[in-house]
Parts: C-alpha cells; sequence; structure tokens
C-alpha cells in the first residue's frame, strides 16, 4: 500500500507520533500529514495509514495505536507506543531506504529498536519515568519543549510546531542510525586489525573509529590500547572495561601523566612523544613509531605492575 495520507492525533504532541512521522515521511514522502481526531480521518481505508490515534492496531488495515483495552505488547510483556509498532512493521524498509547494506539491516533494526525505541515505548506508557536532574534533558521532555505555549491562540500553531519538531526528532533518528551503521562498519576494520595482531597487547587502526563493542564482541580480552593516526599526529589510547564508567583495562604510566612534548619525551623516552592527559586514558606522538613505541612502553609498565 501507497498512502495519501499518514494520520496522526491533533491536539498535543508526544516523542511517539513524531518519531513515527519519521520513518513514515521517509518511506512515504508524497503522502500528506494529517493531524485529526475526525472519525472519517480515524477511520481505516486504502488511502491511508493511520497511528497513535483511532483505538485499534490491525497492520493489514493500516491502524497502529495503542492506547485502547488489549494494546498490543512485545513478546516480553512490555508495551508498545506507536513508534515501537511503527518500527516493527516498518523499522526494515525504512533501513533499506536509508541505504543500510541488507546484511546489517536485521542486527541494526535489533539494535536500534533496543537502544531507541524501546526507550520511547516505555516513557510514553508510563512503565519509565526518568528522574534526577537530567529528566527534563531526555529526548522525549526535549521534543515537547517544542510545542507552542499555553496562551498562544493562533490555530495553525500546533502544527507549525508539530513540523518544526519533526524535522528536530528526524535529525535524530538518521543520526542515531548513521552512528549504528557506521559501528558496524567499523567492527568489520576491527575484526581484521585484531586478526593482524595476533597476541600482541596493541591494536593499530587504519583511522580513529568505534573500536571497543567490536573488541568485545571478537574476545580480545588480550588487547591493552589502541593506536591510529589523527589528522597531525597519532594517538594511543586505553580501552575500557565496561559499558559504563571510565576503568581501563590499562592505564598509561603515572609518569607521562599531563606532560608534553620534549618533558614527556625526556620521561619515556620516545622521540617525537607530544602529549599524554593527565586521566592517562589517551597520548600522542608525532609520528606512527613513536605512538606504537609509546604503546609497547605502556604495554610493559601495565605487565610489570600486575595490572594485567
Amino acid at each position: 500500500m501507497i498512502p495519501d495520507f499518514l494520520v496522526t492525533h491533533s491536539g498535543g504532541f508526544h516523542a511517539d507520533e513524531l518519531l513515527s512521522s519519521v520513518i513514515l515521511t521517509r518511506l512515504f514522502p508524497q503522502a500528506r500529514i494529517v493531524r485529526s481526531r475526525a472519525p472519517e480521518w480515524i477511520t481505516p481505508g486504502p488511502d491511508r495509514i493511520i497511528y497513535d490515534v483511532g483505538g485499534a492496531y490491525d497492520a493489514e488495515a493500516g491502524i497502529f495505536d495503542h492506547h485502547q483495552r488489549g494494546a498490543p505488547l512485545r513478546r516480553d510483556g512490555q508495551p508498545f507506543s506507536s513508534f515501537g509498532l511503527i518500527w516493527k512493521h516498518y523499522g526494515h524498509d525504512y533501513l533499506a531506504a536509508a541505504g543500510i547494506p541488507e546484511e546489517h539491516v536485521a542486527e541494526l533494526h535489533a539494535s536500534f529498536d533496543a537502544s531507541f525505541v524501546l526507550p520511547i515505548d516505555l516513557t510514553d506508557n508510563g512503565a519509565l519515568s526518568p528522574s534526577g536532574p537530567l529528566a527534563g534533558l531526555t529526548l522525549p521532555a526535549l521534543l515537547e519543549t517544542l510545542k507552542p505555549v499555553f496562551d498562544d491562540r493562533d490555530p495553525e500553531a500546533d502544527g507549525r510546531a508539530f513540523h518544526a519538531a519533526l524535522a528536530v526528532a528526524r535529525s535524530f533518528v538518521e543520526a542515531k542510525i548513521a552512528q549504528s551503521a557506521a559501528k558496524l562498519r567499523a567492527e568489520a576494520i576491527v575484526h581484521q586489525a585484531i586478526r593482524n595482531t595476533a597476541e600482541r597487547r596493541v591494536l593499530e587502526l587504519p583511522m580513529g573509529m568505534p573500536f571497543r563493542p567490536a573488541i568485545v564482541k571478537a574476545g580480545a580480552d588480550h588487547l591493552l590500547f589502541v593506536v591510529h593516526p589523527r589528522e597531525k599526529d597519532w594517538c594511543v589510547t586505553g580501552i575500557r572495561r565496561a559499558d559504563e564508567g571510565f576503568e581501563l583495562r590499562a592505564d598509561l604510566p603515572a609518569a607521562w601523566a599531563g606532560l608534553t612534548n620534549g618533558e614527556l619525551e625526556a620521561v619515556c623516552g620516545v622521540p617525537g612523544a607530544s602529549f599524554c592527559h593527565n586521566g592517562r586514558f589517551i597520548a600522542a606522538a608525532k609520528t606512527r613509531e613513536a605512538a606504537l613505541a609509546m604503546a609497547e612502553l605502556a604495554v610493559e609498565e601495565a605487565v610489570s605492575v600486575g595490572k594485567v
């Protein structure tokens, strides 16, 4: 079905129908968004997709609401919002339209669902309530700040605000998809580099890229540092032990902390050593050879002090 209309509810908007609209307008750019609760619009028909309104969920009929009794649940019992339903049925097509390689679509669909779609679903259904000083900085909260103020009497205000918020929501979806796709591309490069590295403790990459997820997935627990070129120099960086927190598998030597150029060269004995962060998680060198030498020295110290 190629719809002429994408129908969602009028009035105040939320993240779930905005994000659903991002997906649907990419797939059906010729369709017009209609924001209405009028029965003639929220009744299923062959010319429309209805979402977040209408009191029913019937993918074949093109209606995707989640507010009714008996609303759809995920396999694990967690609730869908309209965004989750639209992603479930149209997410694969969206990724293909975005140019994601076919071999990555299924994995990216699942990861985006878990990391981006599910939190929206839970928040919209009241199953997740962010708290603390960052609660107002979640994506749903920020999108809702784009609603018109309460005393804006312009009858077109809601519509204008919706479309302005839609552009913002689109930028977040596209950026998240692009970042996730890039991680999958990086994974192939990192895995090949790991094979080339064998049992050595330093992984050399051809450029800066997300490396930790691929290292973990490959089970390369022996690696301690990563070396790669930057625009004008080379970088030596540690590998975090866990997804959260900043603890590294091994720190750079304490004697290097906060030093630059000549001072750092004198302490580490590597010509071309140019910088070591005071936190000892990243260092820089003017050449590849210097960066690799620094990394090997850091490995030797970590091993000698029993940190690994």
